[in-house]
């Protein structure tokens, strides 16, 4: 390896913590320097790769495409590191385990089962992260990802753990016992979002079909909409995993589903994983339907 070829390494940790935390100032807090440091670090790299970095979008700062592809490389790398170094001082195997996971899923499928993931494994720290934004597993961060979707994220490696329909579900008490052929039929009805973005509203209202709103709309939390649906607040696009119960009792009707290659996937990054997180991924398995390898 040519050292001398490589830049300054306080340019290199300043433009990661940049790449993170996304403005100077905050990139400043993390390493304990000025915003002025972390501006001047990454001009510094900038100048020695012959590269332009960053670049400014309106008041914020954002990467180019060299600067994400270079921040991608550090990140993991910087990672990599921290991650062994944690592993040989034994500062790793004291870390919780982190599990990001849609809020819909936490509340309907994982709460409901971790008991006895902590029965089996009574000495296993957990740190629970719902959200619909994604969040990739990294060296000394997330340790596994529960998303829904295709099963296509590159980068990282992506097994089926449970197959799940996107369905358009409504109470009857809201819709009675009315007969839906057309999704425009939905506009007569209020509507429960989830906050955020989530795959399942962006599949089942792709194109035009993502006008639709209804008589009007309310933003809830993930973990909130199967109890606003239940309660008549609204339509909702939800998955079959979290309303087949609800469902079978007759508490929620399907307007309309759309089949396909969906459902929830257990997301990892190759490479050396902790014992906590491989014995949470044999767990997870283990919660498969059955006949499903």
């Amino acid at each position: 390896m040519d050292w001398h070829a490589l830049p300054p390494l306080t340019a290199l940790r300043a433009f990661t913590a940049l790449a993170q935390e996304g403005s100077a100032s905050a990139a400043g807090a993390r390493l304990n320097v000025s915003h002025a440091a972390i501006s001047q670090q990454v001009k510094l790299l900038e100048a020695h790769m012959g590269l332009a970095l960053t670049q400014r979008d309106g008041r914020s700062l954002a990467l180019t495409a060299d600067g994400q592809h270079l921040a991608e490389t550090l990140i993991q790398g910087f990672g990599a590191i921290a991650q062994r170094v944690a592993a040989m001082t034994g500062a790793d195997a004291q870390r919780p385990l982190q599990i990001s996971v849609t809020p819909q899923f936490a509340s309907s499928w994982l709460m409901p089962r971790l008991g006895d993931f902590q029965a089996r494994h009574p000495g296993v720290d957990l740190m629970i992260h719902p959200s619909p934004q994604r969040a990739d597993p990294a060296p000394g961060g997330v340790d596994i990802a529960i998303r829904f979707g295709l099963g296509h994220w590159p980068g990282l490696e992506a097994e089926l753990l449970l197959p799940s329909e996107i369905v358009v579900v409504a109470a009857p008490a809201l819709v009675g016992d009315r007969e839906f052929t057309q999704l425009e039929e939905l506009l007569d009805y209020p509507w429960l979002t989830e906050l955020h973005a989530s795959f399942a509203s962006e599949w089942m209202f792709r194109g035009d079909l993502a006008k639709l709103r209804g008589t009007s709309v309310t933003q809830v939390p993930g973990n909130l909409m199967l109890d606003g649906v239940r309660a008549g607040h609204g339509i909702a696009v939800l998955t079959t995993s979290s309303v087949d119960a609800e469902v079978a009792a007759g508490r929620l009707r399907i307007l309309f589903s759309e089949t396909g290659q969906t459902g929830y996937f257990i997301v990892t990054r190759a490479g050396v994983m902790r014992p906590q997180a491989k014995a949470f991924l044999r767990w997870l398995r283990a919660q498969r339907p059955h006949g499903q390898s």
